[in-house]
């Protein structure tokens, strides 16, 4: 006999032959069922289930010793300041502070000290050590806040000064060598569109969609942060946009090969594979489209303000980064209008003061 189960029951028929239910949510343990779906026994032990969270797994639950590093990051898990994080922040920021936690998990709290976190650090790379300060900033916070450590180690640990200048920049030749390679009409010309064009990240590309174009602007809320962009609908993305069919079924302008919404991970993975069959260097990437969009709008006079508004961005220096770079290419090419031969600022062949000149008469001493 089949029964309609209600939501997270499931059920199967145990080896003496007796269907066996269970109630089961992600993070909690199994909640046995009794009687069959529908009776009035099944359904008072469900709704009890749903209410009640009493198979809930606390995080590290099995492993935190109080006072030690593995009960405070239970604590951290569970905390407001951590939730709050994007997702995909949260799962960042999670895998450094789980490897802290495997070497350190069992040591006291209140003893972490400066120099400790100084040695943890010191072979990193510089950007390993800026993605380390930054997981580990939020977990003394609320540390601090608790009370379970007296100062702020992290305050005294000094980084390594990076010299990359991170993604690469697309120039423009690879931008023609992509758009020789996958023309309009086809996925992947569509998302280098998206890319270049909005100019926004990865996560927030595969979210995009027609609901979200009003009067020729596009208006989201970035996913990472939830701040928003508007982003004008310019005649090249709209052509990108037009060239391919609508997708009925999903919302979004970009979905996988089984017409599923792609993953922010999962769009990585498969635009890095575009970019190979189009020839392109293993340095072009998804964010470097980003970077090309910024650059070229700063180029072509946007303000702090007006890229902050573009990107979504919330600090004006990110911004500043482009608009100053803009600025010297812009002040290098006036003062090349300065030199000799450009018809500004000092003549060809200038007078040489040691010269004798001839010099012609006029007026009244003629």
């Amino acid at each position: 006999m089949r029964w309609k189960l209600p939501p997270r029951i499931h059920g199967y028929v145990n080896r003496h032959g007796k269907p066996v239910f269970y109630y089961r949510q992600r993070g909690e343990k199994k909640i046995r069922i009794h009687g069959f779906p529908g009776s009035d026994l099944f359904m008072a032990e469900y709704e009890a289930a749903k209410a009640g969270g009493a198979g809930r797994i606390e995080i590290g639950a099995k492993r935190t010793v109080q006072g030690t590093v593995n009960a405070a990051l239970v604590g951290y898990y569970r905390s407001d300041a951590y939730k709050a994080l994007a997702p995909t922040t949260q799962k960042n920021r999670r895998a450094i502070l789980e490897g802290f936690r495997e070497v350190h998990g069992d040591k006291r709290i209140a003893l972490m000290h400066t120099t400790a976190l100084q040695n943890i650090i010191s072979g990193k790379t510089p950007a390993a050590q800026l993605n380390w300060r930054k997981a580990m900033r939020g977990f003394i916070d609320y540390c601090i806040a608790q009370k379970l450590i007296k100062s702020d180690p992290l305050a005294g640990v000094k980084l390594l000064k990076g010299k990359t200048k991170g993604y690469h920049t697309w120039e423009s030749s690879e931008c023609a060598q992509f758009e020789e390679r996958h023309k309009l009409g086809t996925r992947a010309r569509l998302a280098y569109e998206l890319l270049l064009q909005a100019g926004q990240s990865r996560c927030d590309v595969v979210r995009m969609g027609r609901q979200h174009i009003r009067n020729g602007m596009m208006t989201m809320g970035r996913q990472k942060t939830g701040v928003p962009f508007n982003v004008t609908i310019m005649p090249r993305l709209q052509e990108a946009i037009d060239a391919m069919a609508a997708d009925k079924k999903n919302l979004t302008f970009l979905v996988t090969h089984q017409g599923k919404p792609f993953t922010a991970a999962g769009f990585g993975n498969w635009f890095r594979d575009v970019c190979r069959e189009a020839k392109l260097p293993e340095r072009c990437t998804s964010h470097g489209l980003r970077k090309a969009a910024a650059t070229y709008l700063a180029e072509l006079g946007a303000t702090d303000h007006q890229l902050m508004s573009w990107f979504g961005w919330t600090s004006i220096s990110q911004a500043q980064v482009y608009t100053k770079a803009a600025n010297r290419k812009r002040m290098a090419q006036q003062a090349g209008q300065l030199i000799p031969g450009t018809g500004i600022g000092s003549p060809v062949n200038p007078v040489s003061q040691n010269d004798s000149q001839h010099i012609e008469k006029t007026g009244a001493g003629k």
